[in-house]
C-alpha cells in the first residue's frame, strides 16, 4: 500500500546507539563555566542538599568563585577541538560507527552542556531509530553519574508521541572486556615510560562517604575494578604495588578514603617512582589532565617525588574501542541482524 500524498514522512525501521558522558562547558571562559556549573550543580542526583538551602549557596558563593578557577583549569588542556572530554567522545562515536557499519546509527551526548541528551534521542528518532541503545560510559555505576542520564533520557521521552523501543547499557566495572581492555592498555603504557614504576596508583572520581551510607555502589564497584585489574597485573609486573584513591574532593563533607592527593604525597615522601591510571573516566578529562597531570604532579614533586606519569585513559584506542563494541553488541542481541 502506498503512503497517500498528505501523510507525513515517519521514518523508521533503524537502530540508533547514545553514548552518553558527563558534560563539559562550550569554552573555557569563566561565562561558559559558570552556565555549565549552574546546570551540573543543580542537578539534585549530584548536590543532595535540599534546593532551599542549595540553591543560595550556589548561586551566592560558588557561581561567583568557582568559574574562574575552573576556567583556568579547562584552559590549560582545552585543544584545537575543544575540551578532550567531548573531542574524545566524539572520536569514540566516529570509531565505533564505523565498527558497527550499517547496522546501527551512532551518536554522542553529555548530560550536562553540549550536544544535550535529550535533543540527540530526538535526533536519533527523527532519523529513523525505533529502537535506540542509550550506552552510558560509566564503568561503575553511581547515581550522580548513571541514574542521572537515565533521568535524562526520561524526561526527553516524556516529550514524544512516538517513542522509541529503549535499552539501557548496564555498568561495566567488572565485566571480563572492560577488565581486559585495562590491563592490555596499562600493559602497555607501562613497559613505554623511561621508567618503571615502584607503584601503579588507581584514582577514582570520589564521592561523599554518605552516597556509600544511602546505598550507592560506586565506592563498591571502584574497589572491585580496582581488584580485578590488580590480579591480571600481578603476572605481568610482579614487583609492581598497586594503590586505589580518590580524587576531587570538595567542600566541607566526609568523601570516600583514602584521597588521591594525600597518596601522592605519601608515595613522594617514601621514594616512589609512581604511575597513576584513572580506570573510572572512558575518556580523558579535565579530571585527568588537569588535575592528575598537572596539579597531581605539583603535589608529587612538592613531596620529595621524581618519576611521575598519569597515563591515558581507553579513549577512542584499539582495546577501549575493542571493549565498547563488544558491550554494545551484546546490549543489541536480538536487535541486529
Amino acid at each position: 500500500m502506498e503512503r497517500p500524498a498528505d501523510h507525513p514522512a515517519a521514518p523508521h525501521g533503524r537502530i540508533g546507539v547514545l553514548l552518553v558522558n558527563l558534560g563539559t562547558p562550550d569554552a573555557p571562559d569563566p561565562g561558559s563555566v559558570r552556565r555549565y556549573l549552574a546546570e551540573f550543580l543543580s542537578d539534585r542526583r549530584v548536590v543532595e542538599i535540599p534546593p532551599l538551602v542549595w540553591q543560595p549557596i550556589l548561586r551566592g558563593v560558588i557561581l561567583t568563585t568557582r568559574p574562574k578557577k575552573s576556567a583556568h583549569a579547562y584552559g590549560q588542556v582545552w585543544g584545537e577541538d575543544g575540551s578532550p572530554l567531548a573531542a574524545i567522545t566524539a572520536a569514540q562515536a566516529k570509531a565505533l560507527q564505523a565498527r558497527l557499519g550499517d547496522a546501527a546509527m551512532v551518536a554522542h551526548a553529555m548530560r550536562y552542556g553540549r550536544p544535550a541528551l535529550g535533543a540527540e534521542l530526538v535526533r536519533l528518532k527523527e532519523a529513523g531509530c525505533d529502537r535506540i541503545l542509550v550506552a552510558p560510559l560509566y564503568p561503575q555505576y553511581c547515581a550522580a553519574t548513571t541514574a542521572t542520564a537515565i533521568d535524562a533520557m526520561g524526561a526527553a521521552l516524556a516529550t514524544m508521541r512516538w517513542q522509541p523501543a529503549i535499552r539501557t547499557m548496564p555498568p561495566y566495572y567488572d565485566d571480563p572486556a572492560h577488565i581486559s581492555a585495562l590491563a592490555e592498555d596499562a600493559d602497555r603504557q607501562l613497559r613505554a615510560l623511561p621508567f618503571m614504576p615502584d607503584a601503579l596508583l588507581l584514582s577514582f572520581h570520589g564521592m561523599p562517604k554518605r552516597t556509600l551510607e544511602l546505598g550507592d555502589p560506586y565506592h563498591c564497584h571502584c574497589r572491585k575494578t580496582a581488584r580485578l585489574l590488580a590480579e591480571v597485573l600481578a603476572p605481568r609486573f610482579p614487583d609492581l604495588r598497586i594503590e586505589t584513591a580518590f580524587q576531587s574532593r570538595f567542600g566541607r563533607a566526609k568523601w570516600l578514603e583514602p584521597s588521591t592527593e594525600s597518596v601522592l604525597a605519601a608515595e613522594a615522601a617514601r621514594g616512589a617512582r609512581l604511575a597513576v591510571l584513572a580506570p573510572g573516566f572512558a575518556a580523558d578529562c579535565v579530571e585527568t589532565r588537569e588535575e592528575l597531570a598537572i596539579r597531581g604532579r605539583e603535589t608529587f614533586i612538592g613531596a620529595g617525588g621524581r618519576d611521575y606519569a598519569v597515563l591515558d585513559c581507553l579513549n577512542a584506542g584499539e582495546a577501549g574501542m575493542a571493549m565498547i563494541e563488544a558491550l554494545v553488541r551484546r546490549e543489541l542481541s536480538g536487535w541486529l541482524p
